[in-house]
């Protein structure tokens, strides 16, 4: 029996970041996109970097654009600067912070963050912070100086991508954890799978110590931006894949796949149905990558970057019926 996909509608770029030009910190970028639905409009988090200092080294750093809530193709609002200061010298998000994934916590807002540092044998490595809000989500205070999710027996580098959902009375942090660092042509590359925690208090977590998405392409396949919404009664998983090697550019790079649960611990992997592809040409006919999917007014939308992961901005589209 086929699969009917789901049906998107590309609605565009809603904001690029090389038309900014006040904010050098904002040079180029904006990377994994996450909303904070508020009263006034919808708010967009997202990653970006200034120019690479002199020896071609770059920094990570996380902001955020208001859309108007009638027209999310219309930006209202930009950070004046970003959310979060880098890490001391030494510490786990010394030179980025990259991805972040915010949540309402009571009165507060508190946000989940992927923090950069560099390595010698292989470029980086990172693990996961956490950070709170008291100004409405303008700037993030971190808890402290070090991660709430690092390296374990397991998980050895890699702690990136999370996604902070609450369902029922758990916190639930979706996010991805290092397999192995492939040389190819002389050069490190990172293979990840998703993985997935449980908390009571947000700071001390559980982890299922498994991946969740079963590999396709390759048994080395790298999954990244595991992005989760429930609806009519099952969840959704939406995450982008990649081969894991010769993946810049070409049919090797990032693509959207879909998987779905009734337990968030078993999912089945379901790709044809993600629905949203590379475009026959433009700013993503090269790559799609770093799905959001959220709703809005009644209608449900994907944030997802193009070419470049993100380097000339994201995109937003609109799911035709339900999920």
């Amino acid at each position: 029996m086929a699969v009917t996909p789901y049906r998107w509608t590309k609605l565009g770029r809603p904001f690029v970041p090389q038309a900014i030009q006040d904010r050098p910190w904002l040079a180029e970028f904006a990377q994994a996109p996450a909303s904070l639905l508020m009263d006034d409009r919808l708010r967009m988090y997202f990653s970006c970097r200034p120019k690479p200092d002199e020896r071609g080294q770059y920094t990570s750093l996380s902001a955020y654009v208001d859309l108007a809530l009638d027209d999310p193709m219309r930006v209202i609002g930009l950070a004046e600067q970003p959310i979060l200061a880098l890490g001391e010298r030494g510490c786990f998000d010394e030179f980025g912070t990259y991805p972040v994934s915010v949540a309402r916590d009571g009165d507060r807002l508190r946000a989940y963050y992927a923090g950069w540092t560099r390595c010698e044998s292989v470029p980086f490595d990172t693990a996961i912070g956490m950070a709170f809000s008291d100004d409405g989500g303008r700037t993030f205070q971190k808890a402290g100086p070090g991660p709430v999710l690092a390296a374990s027996l397991n998980e050895p580098f890699v702690l990136s991508g999370p996604k902070i959902r609450r369902f029922g009375d758990r916190w639930v942090l979706f996010y991805i954890a290092g397999r192995v660092w492939k040389m190819h042509a002389g050069r490190a590359e990172p293979v990840y799978k998703i993985r997935m925690a449980t908390s009571d208090d947000g700071v001390h977590w559980v982890r299922q110590d498994r991946d969740l998405i079963e590999s396709r392409v390759e048994p080395d396949e790298a999954q990244a931006s595991p992005d989760v919404i429930e609806a009519n009664g099952r969840f959704h998983m939406f995450f982008c894949y990649r081969h894991s090697t010769d993946f810049r550019s070409g049919p090797r790079g990032y693509r959207i796949g879909y998987a779905w649960s009734d337990d968030l611990l078993h999912w089945t992997r379901d790709d044809a149905r993600a629905g949203l592809d590379v475009s026959a040409s433009g700013w993503d006919d090269d790559m799609v990558a770093y799905p959001h999917v959220f709703q809005l007014g009644g209608a449900t939308y994907m944030a997802y970057l193009g070419n470049g992961v993100g380097r000339e901005g994201f995109g937003l589209a609109r799911l035709e019926g339900s999920l």
